[in-house]
């Protein structure tokens, strides 16, 4: 099995190690297309305004100078093009990617990407306690489950233009209970924080930052499942439309 490793952390992270130790469990041909630097919170987005540029860092392994999204559609539409990938894992994020984190976060976004082109693909991320580890972040938890929860996995068809969202949750892996398949969830917007200060020389300037999480009222999401120590599994879908509104916005048309 050929697989594609990417992340959003960018080539040199932390999480691309352990992603690459959890791969080598699976398979011995892995290639990494990775972005050269840090994209977190890229989304889907690509580079359009200037040209991008390759690096490649070892043996099947390259770093481009764009985001996540940007550097699958390298890997597949170039590098390789004479082989493309049967698999392609995006991760692990340095941080969870729950709820409507699916939105904004770059390591989902690689797996989109992975799917639109028809490869089965899994997004998977880490999660931690605390906001200051930097690259100091346990993966304990990712680099013990992994193969666990990605071999079965592997061996199951995606529907078409599918994806799959792993979390792992927060602490020791010896902690963590077991798998839990859940649907996605989605926290109070009133979570957002924006701090503000002035720099050296008297600029205004502004951070986001992310206030205390606010759970769902059902415990059956990822939200939940990961903070009651679970990793959590999550398929995921490209086809955003909301169906169940189209028969009253065609009213609205006379249709």
């Amino acid at each position: 099995m050929r697989i594609l490793l990417t992340n959003d952390d960018g080539f040199d992270a932390p999480g691309m190690k352990v992603l690459l130790d959890i791969a080598q469990t699976l398979s011995n041909d892995l290639w990494i297309v990775a972005p050269s630097e840090e994209k977190s919170g890229a989304g889907h987005s690509l580079t359009l305004t200037r040209p991008l540029r390759i690096r490649q860092r070892g043996d099947q392994q390259y770093s481009v100078d764009g985001t996540p999204t940007d550097s699958v559609m390298m890997a597949v539409a170039k590098i390789m093009k004479d082989g493309p990938p049967d698999l392609i894992l995006s991760g692990v994020n340095r941080g969870a990617n729950l709820g409507e984190d699916v939105t904004y976060s770059g390591t989902v976004s690689a797996a989109m990407e992975g799917a639109l082109a028809g490869i089965p693909s899994i997004a998977l991320s880490q999660c931690y306690a605390r906001g200051d580890l930097g690259n100091d972040v346990p993966f304990d938890a990712a680099l013990h489950w992994g193969e666990k929860v990605l071999r079965p996995l592997i061996k199951q068809r995606m529907d078409h233009r599918t994806l799959v969202n792993i979390n792992f949750p927060a602490g020791p892996a010896d902690d963590v209970k077991g798998v839990r398949v859940v649907s996605q969830g989605i926290r109070d917007y009133g979570r957002l924080q924006i701090v503000s200060n002035r720099d050296p020389r008297g600029f205004e300037y502004h951070w986001f930052g992310l206030g205390p999480m606010v759970e769902t009222p059902a415990h059956s999401t990822d939200l939940e499942a990961t903070a009651d120590g679970y990793v959590s599994v999550t398929p995921l879908h490209l086809d955003l439309t909301h169906y169940e509104s189209m028969d009253a916005l065609a009213r609205l048309y006379g249709k």
